[in-house]
């Protein structure tokens, strides 16, 4: 296709809450083609985390997604705040949601949650922890769990850990080696 097209003839956004925006898009695929409307999502950037204790666990965060209207099994993440770089809303983030500072934050990519409704990237990062705050005190609301490698799989396996871009860090994490996920089949 020519390099001028497709263009963007008009955007349009409602803001629906401090989190989430909706843009409307009219695209012109083609000279003279009718203008299409596509609405997208536009909110933050946000973090996933793939984090690893001293002794060899992985904090994973249990809480309730009214978007699910159930308690999800998630790894620590959150939106990266205005003026804030990824790197910094990672370490506040795991730092609020287990307890756990950060020693060493290796970045795992930067990636579109979904290319055809959202507008923002998802940064993952894999973060070797220190010891735990002693003081630590979970926001309301929020659980953690400290889980081995072996059990995230089982956890993944029967579906309890589901939520895909999270899966997708866990990925990276293991293709860049900072993590081993090996699943055996049952005999």
């Amino acid at each position: 296709m020519d390099e001028q097209w497709p263009r963007i003839k008009h955007r349009h956004t409602i803001a629906i809450s401090p989190w989430i925006d909706i843009i409307a898009r009219e695209v012109e695929f083609a000279p003279g083609e009718p203008g299409q409307v596509y609405h997208a999502v536009a909110q933050q950037d946000y973090i996933a985390i793939v984090a690893l204790t001293p002794d060899g666990r992985l904090p994973l965060v249990r809480q309730y997604r009214p978007a699910m209207e159930d308690w999800t099994l998630e790894l620590p993440a959150g939106l990266v705040d205005a003026g804030e770089d990824a790197a910094t809303a990672c370490r506040r983030e795991l730092l609020e949601e287990t307890g756990f500072p950060t020693r060493a934050l290796h970045p795992l990519g930067t990636a579109a949650p979904c290319t055809g409704r959202f507008s923002n990237r998802i940064h993952s990062f894999f973060v070797e922890t220190a010891e735990r705050q002693p003081d630590f005190a979970p926001e309301p609301g929020v659980r953690t769990e400290l889980v081995t490698p072996d059990q995230l799989v089982g956890l993944i396996m029967t579906g309890e850990f589901a939520q895909q871009l999270h899966l997708g860090a866990l990925m990276l994490a293991q293709l860049r080696h900072f993590i081993t996920l090996d699943w055996q089949p049952p005999r």
